[in-house]
């Protein structure tokens, strides 16, 4: 495609351990995770145009609102741009809503990126996501593009170097509300701060056992499971297949195999009320590696 139009990725993330460790006086929770970057994700395309607007259209018409994080993106590098720059968007949506993939804030990062250089406008990474950081705090992750350890509201980023492990990635069929989770009485918010060399040492080896151990775990996935007991049934299936772990604030949960084959042989049993792909770790967002590749 030309400059003027691109089709690009934003690809999904998980959350390998997710653990909060506090609160501010604002409310924002403080937390550690670490980030994983998949290959696997939604696609957009851009097309740029002279017409001062910005159009969104999508496989999934619910999605059309000003209120996407897609248009909310376009819309805060509107001042940066030439009075008359437009373009028209379709988001081919693949990823769940509200399933901890960290879909819409991709979408956004995406938007981003895209804009940026259909735009001629020329900003930096660190703009760009600074920028995102007022959408959304994983904004800024899809921006940057890297595997990494987050602290902070998630928004102190390191990246780093694991092995590309391959996953399967099941949804059952909720809708998890972020909002309930982290405003609940019962949510963990008192875990123990660890330091990213504690990370490294244990997920950074390639035969790694970080899903079977008690330290490394999702701080909201008690309170999902409790709350949504279809999170806790589909857990209790995949976990028959492999180690697995609840993703963000869920619904959506992961298992680790050794490879792609014996990945795709559980998502063929795949129970009837879930969604499911297989997809690989990687280091570097396939978002940046398109962006090179982009006349």
């Amino acid at each position: 495609m030309t400059a003027q139009q691109l089709r690009l990725p934003a690809p999904a993330k998980l959350n390998l351990f997710l653990h909060i460790t506090g609160r501010r006086s604002d409310g924002y929770h403080l937390l550690q995770t670490l980030f994983q970057m998949l290959d696997s994700g939604d696609e957009l395309e851009f097309s740029a145009n002279q017409t001062g607007q910005i159009q969104l259209s999508c496989n999934d018409k619910s999605l059309e609102g000003s209120d996407n994080l897609i248009y909310r993106a376009a819309m805060a590098l509107k001042p940066y741009a030439a009075a008359d720059a437009g373009v028209a968007i379709v988001l081919d949506k693949k990823l769940p809503m509200g399933g901890g993939l960290g879909g819409g804030s991709s979408d956004a990062a995406t938007t981003l990126h895209a804009l940026n250089k259909v735009w001629q406008l020329n900003l930096s990474v660190a703009e760009l996501a600074a920028i995102g950081l007022k959408l959304g705090a994983d904004v800024p992750l899809f921006v940057e593009g890297y595997t990494a350890f987050a602290e902070g509201v998630g928004e102190k980023l390191t990246p780093v170097e694991l092995p590309e492990r391959v996953f399967l990635v099941v949804t059952p069929a909720c809708h998890v509300s972020t909002v309930a989770v982290f405003t609940h009485p019962d949510l963990i918010r008192n875990s123990k701060a660890i330091s990213k060399a504690d990370v490294l040492n244990s997920f950074g080896a390639v035969d790694g056992n970080w899903l079977n151990n008690s330290d490394w775990r999702n701080d909201c996935q008690p309170l999902v499971e409790r709350l949504y007991p279809i999170v806790a049934i589909t857990l209790q299936w995949l976990v028959e297949y492999a180690p697995s772990r609840m993703t963000g604030t869920g619904a959506s949960l992961f298992a680790e195999f050794p490879d792609e084959i014996s990945a795709r042989r559980a998502l063929a049993n795949l129970p009837a009320n879930c969604r499911g792909f297989v997809a690989r770790g990687v280091n570097r967002s396939p978002l940046l590696t398109a962006l090179e590749h982009a006349v």
